[in-house]
C-alpha cells in the first residue's frame, strides 16, 4: 500500500487533504457534467482546445513582450478545473516527516500574513510538450495529447518559499520528501480510481526553489491555473507543480505515486525540463522572396539560462548565431525564456525548413534526434518548421 494512502487514516485528515492516489488520461472533451472541464476562454486563434486540455498558439505570441498571460498560459487538466472557496480554503501539512506526525492547517490568509513574499520568474511546462515531433518528425507516435511546443509559458509567480512554510510546521531535520496533492476531482483509468493528483519530489527540491503560489504575474490565479494556491517547483516538470494544493505530506522515506512510477518517468521520476526552442511563425508559412524578413522566436531550459541560438534557414547544412533580445520588465529571481531574432536576407523561392538549437549556461544543447518513449514526454529535439517562399 502506499505510504499516502495508509497514512490517510492515521493522521485523520480530511478528504482535500492527503487524499487517496493518482491520475490516468480521461476522454477529451470540454463538458463534464455541465460543466466545461477548462473555465476560461480559448479563442481558436490563440488556442488549440484538446477538451481537458488547451495549447498556446505561438502565432498569438507577442514578439515584444517577454512574460506570457495567464489568459493565453497553456491549460493541463486531468480532470476539470475545481471552484473553490479562497474564505475557506485550508492547507494541511502532516506527516512523519515533521516533528508532530498530526502536522498544522492553514489558511490563506495566514499563509500570506506570516510568511516573508518572493517573486520568482520561470518556464512552466509541460512534461510532454513536443510530443507530435515524435510521430511527424521520427516516425514514432506516442501516446498522450499531441502538444507541438506551445505547453509552455514563461511567467512570474508570487507568494511564499515553501522551507519557511515547512520549518515553521516543524519539518525535522532527516525527512526525505514532500507530496503535494490537489483538490481536483480523483482520476479514474480504466475503471481503476487513482485518487486525486499528487506528486512527491525529495526534500531537497522543497529547501532550494520551491514555491506556495497564490498570484501570477501580479494577478491572482485563475482557477486554471491553481486558485486560490498552487505548489511551483521552478525548472522542474509541469505535473510537479501541483494545481489547487489542498495538502502536504512530509516524510522520513521515499514517497511514490503514480505520478512519479506509472507516469512521468523514463527509467526514474522525471524533474528537470530540457531545452527547446521554437519560431513565432505560422507552421508551413509563406514567405516573401528576395526581401529581407526579420524572424523571431523564443528557446528556454528548465536548468539554466539559454547562453546561445543557432539558427538554420536551409534545413540545418549551415548555421549562424540568432540575436538574443534583452528581457523586458521588472527584474526577479529566477529566470523565463530567451527571445532571440535573425534576419533571413535573400530567401529564395522554393519550400525551405527553418531550425533553432538551443545552448543553456550548463551546455546542454539541442539534440538532433530525442529518445523515444511511449508516453512521449522530453522532446527536445531540433524541430524542423516549414516554410514558403514566393
Amino acid at each position: 500500500m502506499e505510504i499516502g494512502l495508509r497514512r490517510r487514516s492515521v493522521l485523520g485528515l480530511p478528504v482535500a487533504g492527503l487524499a487517496a492516489a493518482g491520475i490516468a488520461q480521461l476522454p477529451a472533451r470540454r463538458a463534464w457534467a455541465g460543466a466545461p472541464a477548462i473555465q476560461k476562454p480559448l479563442p481558436p486563434e490563440q488556442f488549440i482546445d484538446y477538451g481537458t486540455n488547451a495549447e498556446m498558439r505561438w502565432t498569438s505570441v507577442d514578439p515584444r513582450r517577454q512574460a506570457t498571460p495567464q489568459a493565453r498560459l497553456f491549460v493541463r487538466n486531468h480532470t476539470r478545473t475545481p471552484q473553490i472557496d479562497p474564505a475557506s480554503y485550508r492547507l494541511t501539512i502532516a506527516g512523519d516527516g515533521l516533528r508532530d506526525p498530526a502536522g498544522v492547517t492553514l489558511g490563506l490568509t495566514e499563509l500570506k500574513r506570516r510568511f516573508r513574499h518572493v517573486e520568482v520568474t520561470s518556464v512552466h511546462e509541460c512534461t510532454g510538450n513536443g510530443r507530435s515531433f515524435f510521430d511527424t518528425q521520427q516516425g514514432a507516435k506516442a501516446s498522450g495529447t499531441a502538444w507541438t511546443l506551445g505547453a509552455v509559458g514563461s511567467v512570474t509567480w508570487q507568494g511564499v518559499r515553501l522551507r519557511d512554510v515547512l520549518r515553521w510546521a516543524g519539518l525535522r531535520p532527516d525527512a526525505v520528501s514532500v507530496q503535494g496533492v490537489g483538490l481536483d476531482d480523483e482520476y479514474v483509468d480504466k475503471g481503476e480510481n487513482l485518487g486525486r493528483v499528487r506528486r512527491p519530489f525529495p526534500i531537497a527540491k522543497a529547501l532550494d526553489d520551491a514555491l506556495l503560489a497564490w498570484g501570477l504575474n501580479g494577478e491572482p490565479l485563475l482557477p486554471d491555473h491553481g486558485f486560490p494556491l498552487r505548489l511551483v517547483l521552478p525548472g522542474w516538470v509541469g505535473i510537479a507543480s501541483i494545481k489547487w494544493l489542498g495538502s502536504l505530506e512530509v516524510s522520513m522515506t521515499e514517497l511514490t505515486s503514480p505520478w512519479n512510477t506509472r507516469w512521468y518517468n523514463i527509467g526514474g521520476p522525471l524533474t528537470v525540463n530540457p531545452v527547446r526552442s521554437a519560431w513565432e511563425l505560422p507552421w508551413n508559412a509563406t514567405l516573401a522572396a528576395g526581401r529581407p524578413v526579420v524572424l523571431t522566436g523564443r528557446s528556454w531550459s528548465g536548468a539554466a539560462p539559454v547562453a546561445r541560438v543557432e539558427v538554420s534557414t536551409d534545413g540545418g547544412t549551415t548555421w549562424q548565431r540568432a540575436r538574443l533580445r534583452p528581457a523586458t520588465g521588472r527584474r526577479t529571481e529566477g529566470h523565463g525564456w530567451t527571445r532571440w531574432a535573425h534576419t533571413w536576407h535573400r530567401p529564395t523561392a522554393g519550400s525551405h525548413q527553418l531550425l533553432a538549437r538551443a545552448t543553456d549556461l550548463r551546455g546542454r544543447r539541442q539534440p538532433d534526434v530525442a529518445a523515444f518513449n511511449p508516453n512521449g514526454y522530453f522532446f527536445d529535439a531540433v524541430v524542423k518548421h516549414p516554410v514558403t517562399v514566393a
